[in-house]
């Protein structure tokens, strides 16, 4: 057995807040805003996935994300699908999935040069306690006034198809190749035990869990890291103390006694609950 707690990497982004999250420091008023927190493993080699936390001030740039085969033919180890769960929104937050019509890969590349691609899109209301997975190849957004933490495959490879006029660099010809311009489709909900493990994601890339009571037992196979997630409450497992706002990395066979009240997701690579 073995929890590892994680070290923190707060990244400013020009869309981030100067107010976080509870577990989080706020940058001065007058400073820095951010935008990400990144929890960083140190085991050698690259993990399978990564989980950072996202405060939004401003809408993020419309992208889109490589599968597999797409991202290894362009040098990178993986590609990228990810998930959010939402912990607040503002109550006109919204955060785009999919385009409302298929679309061909030359009018999304249009669409995208003239700006009319943000119209394209189907805005979906979000609230806290939304859960969204979004495979690679959705074209999406994420909107302003939104608390959420993803998880994703670990890659830092993002396609930007607009970007509201701002300056920053495009990447149409390989985000158009890659994007699946189609409406959103939620995966299936996977089917629940009855237990006080609550599966959101079975698949295909990671499996997501949201673990609610006081003790838990997480036993993972040999070879198989787990991320442990409070987003509120605390507890300890096998002996290590945790917080919301925190992260820790989990392997083997783990005991978890959390708080009253307290909310973990944990999360593993593969497309079976464990």
């Amino acid at each position: 057995m073995t929890a590892t707690l994680l070290a923190t990497k707060r990244v400013e982004k020009p869309w981030g807040r100067h107010t976080l999250w509870p577990g989080f420091a706020n940058p001065p008023a007058d400073g820095e805003k951010i935008g990400e927190v990144w929890f960083q493993t140190p085991h050698a080699g690259e993990p399978d996935l990564l989980v950072k936390y996202l405060f939004t001030s401003e809408k993020l740039s419309v992208q889109v994300h490589p599968d597999d085969a797409a991202a290894q033919a362009a040098g990178y180890p993986r590609g990228k699908d990810e998930a959010w769960i939402i912990l607040a929104a503002e109550p006109d937050s919204t955060i785009a999935l999919g385009t409302l019509e298929p679309m061909t890969s030359e009018a999304l590349r249009a669409a995208s040069l003239d700006g009319s691609i943000e119209h394209l899109l189907d805005w979906k209301p979000v609230k806290a306690g939304d859960f969204f997975y979004s495979e690679a190849g959705t074209v999406h957004a994420i909107g302003a006034g939104v608390t959420l933490v993803e998880i994703q495959q670990n890659v830092d490879l993002t396609y930007r198809l607009y970007d509201y006029g701002s300056d920053r660099e495009l990447h149409l010809d390989a985000g158009v190749k890659v994007s699946d311009p189609v409406p959103f489709v939620p995966l299936p909900t996977p089917p629940q035990d009855g237990s006080d493990r609550t599966v959101l994601a079975e698949g295909p890339k990671f499996v997501i869990e949201r673990l609610a009571g006081a003790e838990h037992v997480v036993d993972l196979p040999a070879g198989l890291t787990g991320w442990l997630v409070p987003l509120t409450g605390a507890g300890v497992v096998d002996g290590v103390a945790f917080k919301a706002g925190e992260c820790l990395t989990l392997e083997g066979r783990s005991e978890i006694k959390a708080e009253a009240g307290t909310d973990l997701a944990l999360a593993y690579p593969g497309n079976k609950r464990v």
